[in-house]
């Protein structure tokens, strides 16, 4: 079931920088290692979303109307649009080192896990690259969808979690 190409797909995913990432990161960078965990976390959790729509299909339907896929795009668009937004608002500007930009650690994994509902490269992997991996002579295709997902999200709890409290700091510090 856990096939080299699958293994080296899902490495390359969870690699390439993307929100997840760069919240992560940035989370672990100002507010500390904690916060970065909550962040990983909440970002891991956002796959269940992508996991969920996998398995039940979503890809079929979103394949089949280009109408419905650009919806999923532009909504990931003005979420985005509204974190900038509301991170511009809130500060005015970058404040390094205020106390009030503490935040606890279930709203910092919360907006992890909606930053990562609607990214791109996620829908994009579990949409239409996952499946790929899924044997068509397999007795349960779903369960084997369900299993390559959680592996998926093992490699991105375990990378987030290594890359932001150890090696990011190394490589900006």
């Amino acid at each position: 079931m856990f096939s080299t190409e699958f293994i080296l797909t899902s490495l390359v995913v969870v690699l390439i920088p993307g929100t997840g990432v760069i919240y992560t990161i940035s989370t672990g960078l100002f507010l500390g290692w904690r916060a970065s965990i909550a962040a990983a976390a909440g970002c891991t959790a956002g796959i269940i979303p992508h996991l969920t729509a996998s398995i039940l299909g979503l890809s079929a339907i979103l394949h089949m109307s280009a109408m419905a896929f650009q919806g999923v795009k532009f909504a990931g668009a003005l979420y985005l649009l509204y974190l900038a937004w509301s991170m511009w608002r809130d500060t005015g500007g970058f404040n390094f080192g205020s106390p009030s930009a503490r935040k606890g650690l279930w709203q910092i994994a919360m907006k992890g896990f909606l930053i990562n509902i609607l990214n791109p490269k996620l829908s994009i992997f579990f949409l239409a690259f996952l499946p790929l991996f899924v044997s068509p002579n397999a007795p349960s295709p779903m369960f084997d969808m369900f299993m390559l997902s959680l592996a998926f999200m093992a490699m991105t709890l375990i990378v987030f979690t290594i890359a932001t409290n150890n090696g990011w700091r190394k490589i900006c510090f």
